[in-house]
């Protein structure tokens, strides 16, 4: 199982990079995230020049994709050679958005009539799209998610990770990486937040 974390120029370090780093706590059981990106190089909003590991070409065979955020998401939406480089599949893949990742899923006409999670700063222009925002760090429906504030980005991985392997797998992963003396809150706000945000499923 693959994911695509789309990483576009301008990007939060801590909204593609908290995502892929969690969720390839996973690659022994198959699960692996790959820093997706329009041109080879991108450069975040302070300054940082990462190599993409995969094209943008690798959303379309991605099992889920994972729209990160960034200072130039306006332009993104703007540009419609970025937007049709998006051609997403919510009937085959897990989609969701980091903050203004919204913005973008929003424009692809992905959210319907969902409401979303957004940072603050991006909240107006979601707004502007007539979605829906909660004040609330993580919200899903079917196949589609949507987490705002930079470290919700731990919400989103988890919802990756519970869906594709499970609950005791997302668990096993937010131990790992909790702060030492931690770990017992980290986990259960993580599962407690995906839990909330996502309506049981029949």
């Amino acid at each position: 199982m693959q994911v695509a974390v789309v990483t576009f120029d301008g990007f939060n370090e801590l909204d593609s990079f908290i995502a892929a780093a969690l969720i390839n706590r996973c690659r022994r059981d198959g699960l692996e995230a790959f820093i997706t990106t329009p041109t080879p190089v991108v450069r975040s909003m302070n300054g940082v020049e990462v190599t993409g590991q995969r094209p943008m070409e690798f959303v379309t065979e991605a099992d889920a994709v994972l729209i990160g955020s960034g200072v130039k998401t306006r332009d993104v939406v703007a540009d419609d050679r970025l937007l049709s480089a998006l051609p997403l599949d919510p009937a085959r893949q897990l989609i969701g958005s980091q903050c203004s990742g919204a913005l973008v899923l929003a424009h692809l006409g992905l959210l319907g009539g969902m409401p979303a999670c957004t940072d603050r700063t991006s909240r107006p222009f979601v707004e502007a799209c007539g979605v829906t925002v909660l004040d609330a760090p993580f919200h899903a429906e079917g196949n589609i998610a949507t987490a705002g504030g930079c470290l919700a980005s731990q919400y989103l991985a988890t919802w990756v990770i519970t869906r594709t392997l499970g609950e005791d797998a997302a668990r096993d992963v937010l131990d790992y990486v909790a702060p030492v003396g931690e770990s017992r809150e980290t986990v259960e706000r993580g599962l407690r937040a995906v839990r909330a945000g996502e309506p049981v499923r029949p």
